[in-house]
């Protein structure tokens, strides 16, 4: 069962007063920092940890994805999935069991859509894995049946934000080859979006997110991965929407599924996540300023939670567009940006029930 938020205040304010026991370094969770907990918490009502710098958690993720990460493993297992013995990841982020979580647990899904080279259309986030399994090959090089044999996170504990580099990995160029066989023991991996649609099976909403490698262009390639995603849609009973950055994927439903709910993803573009060409920045500054909009006719934005004042936001309102923001993170971000927005996407955290 979940803790309250007057428990989980009672409970800070009682620690204020410990001196931290253990702490997350840059292997984020491991599996040491769990067994130390593990043994800890059995001698003592009450311990207190403390993130270090160079970990990979951020402040607000480790303080409020303990309880998420407990949900997803436990969802998890009540679907069927793993058990109380496997030390490391059981539903890893864009995995068949975390996606077969989140339906047990009641949340609707957001997910990303993007094509193997080989042209299957699989769910996964980022272009390549590096993140997700230490792997710096991207998903448009490698075949649906390497990714089988690719696991999410293979030596980390839950809760990680980042795999560990897999051997080989950080050179120039990189040294890492597919496994010829499956791991042995429990493992998850890049699933078929078809497989998911067959997990969900309608029992919570979809928000399905079309990924482009760069979404200031548009070619056959990109249009091949709307046709394949559209396909299986259309042979979906369960509720859904769909959205991507890319103007050109928004505007090909308006011009050939009209009848889809459809939103355009956008932000302002800053920082290091901006791009270097000239003419892809421009690009990503029109569609930050959604003038991309009169012409997609988009039913949804949904735009980056910090940006909920901004124009942009109120002229989506004014068009007839619900604003919904991205990505949440914690207590404090949704409660600094619920005025401005109809709905939110979330994770890291599990938010208190309205």
């Amino acid at each position: 069962m979940a803790l309250t938020k007057k428990q989980i205040k009672q409970l800070r304010g009682m620690a204020n007063k410990l001196n931290p026991i253990v702490q997350v370094g840059k292997n984020d969770l491991s599996e040491n920092a769990i067994k130390q907990a593990d043994d800890i918490i059995e001698r003592r009502e009450l311990i207190k940890g403390s993130v270090l710098a160079g970990s990979g958690l951020t402040a607000q993720y480790a303080a409020e994805s303990g309880e998420y990460v407990a949900l997803a493993r436990r969802m998890a297992m009540k679907a069927g999935y793993g058990n109380p013995s496997v030390l490391g990841a059981i539903a890893p982020e864009n995995s068949l069991a975390a996606f077969a979580a989140a339906c047990e647990a009641g949340y609707g899904i957001e997910l990303d859509l993007q094509m193997t080279a080989d042209g299957e259309v699989v769910v996964v986030h980022d272009d390549d894995l590096m993140r997700v399994a230490g792997d710096p090959r991207r998903i448009k090089d490698l075949t649906y049946d390497e990714l089988t044999r690719i696991p999410l996170f293979p030596t980390d504990a839950p809760g990680a934000s980042k795999a560990a580099p897999l051997p080989g990995s950080l050179e120039k160029p990189p040294l890492v080859t597919t496994p010829d066989h499956a791991p042995e023991g429990y493992y998850q991996h890049v699933p078929l979006f078809a497989d998911v649609l067959k997990v969900v099976a309608g029992r919570v909403p979809l928000i399905v997110e079309y990924k482009f490698e760069d979404n200031s262009k548009w070619d056959p390639r990109d249009v091949e991965l709307m046709e394949k995603g559209d396909a299986l849609l259309q042979a979906y009973s369960g509720a859904y929407v769909v959205e991507s950055f890319n103007p050109a994927a928004v505007n090909w439903y308006k011009e050939n599924r009209p009848e889809v709910c459809r939103g355009q993803l956008s932000w302002w573009p800053e920082g290091k996540d901006a791009p270097t060409d000239p003419v892809a920045l421009a690009k990503e500054y029109a569609a930050g300023a959604l003038v991309f909009d009169w012409i997609s006719r988009p039913d949804f934005v949904a735009y980056d939670w910090k940006g909920g004042n901004s124009p942009q936001v109120r002229l989506a309102r004014f068009m007839g567009a619900v604003p919904v923001s991205w990505t949440v993170r914690s207590r404090d971000e949704l409660a600094q940006c619920v005025d401005w927005f109809d709905h939110h996407i979330f994770e890291a955290f599990v938010p208190d029930e309205r």
